[in-house]
């Protein structure tokens, strides 16, 4: 059934999503910040993962997780803000991770970013390989940003792999084929809301296909807003069209899609019982 065009639509009433990937601690949400997190409850969206792109950022997000129950911090720098990070940064992430009263889940975001290119290529691979090997030795599951630059993704993934701890392809852009490559590492694809773009064909091929084991959802707020709020803010409570638009990619309920999904969330960054 297609839900992904109307407004109005909600979750079945036992079901909650995760939303593995939003930032929070931005701009665009200081206004009105109780409001959004109480859409999001209204709407099923019971766990939010707020993202560090910095070192400030990282810290901003563990504020939050820790004034607010349903939200989880993950810490690193974005590769396009690697460019004066020096090594007493990464001493500060690692002593955040250190204290359990963070609720730090994840390492990230962190990888390689070759369309906008803002940081030299071959710093952005200095430190990505430094931030994998941090996560391994702090036994967080990786978040990876890769844009326009699969293969060298890839290649780092395999020099500084294996990862016990698991991690995730935050807002997969590849194709099946890369989303096979990715899993065969142990890591997991997200879906953000492009699956719902009606030129988004390869997204939605991956969306449809992959196992559901390995999927989870996000919406890399206040980024890439979904059908049918395209153009508008992104925030948590629209997670709930882009499980719609996989459902009816899978010809499945969106009950199941959100079992899974928000299964699959609980298990790999350690969420606590999943309910």
């Amino acid at each position: 059934m297609k839900h992904t065009d109307k407004k109005t639509f909600k979750l079945p009433a036992e079901s909650t999503l995760v939303d593995t990937h939003c930032h929070l601690d931005m701009n665009e949400y200081h206004e009105d910040f109780d409001e959004v997190m109480a859409t999001a409850a209204e709407n099923g969206i019971n766990k939010i993962l707020t993202i560090g792109i910095d070192l400030d950022s990282s810290r901003n997000a563990v504020k939050l997780a820790r004034r607010y129950d349903n939200i989880y911090a993950a810490i690193g720098i974005h590769p396009h803000n690697v460019a004066n990070v020096n090594e007493s940064d990464y001493v500060d992430l690692a002593r955040m991770a250190d204290d359990p009263k963070n609720k730090i889940v994840g390492y990230g975001e962190i990888g390689l970013d070759y369309f906008r290119d803002r940081c030299p290529r071959e710093v952005q691979l200095t430190h990505f390989e430094r931030q994998l090997n941090l996560a391994k030795e702090l036994a967080l599951p990786i978040i990876i940003h890769d844009r326009d630059a699969h293969e060298d993704v890839l290649s780092l993934l395999h020099k500084a792999g294996p990862f016990p701890t698991g991690g995730v392809m935050h807002c997969f852009s590849g194709d099946i084929s890369l989303a096979h490559k990715v899993m065969e590492l142990g890591l997991h694809i997200s879906i953000p809301g492009i699956v719902t773009f009606k030129k988004s064909e390869i997204i939605q091929e991956v969306a449809r296909t992959i196992p559901l084991d390995r999927m989870v959802l996000e919406t890399d707020g206040p980024f890439l807003t979904p059908v049918p709020y395209r153009s508008k803010r992104n925030q948590p409570s629209f997670l709930r069209f882009t499980a719609a638009k996989v459902a009816e990619l899978r010809e499945i309920s969106v009950k199941d899609i959100a079992h899974h999904t928000t299964k699959n969330a609980h298990k790999l960054f350690g969420l606590g019982q999943f309910p």
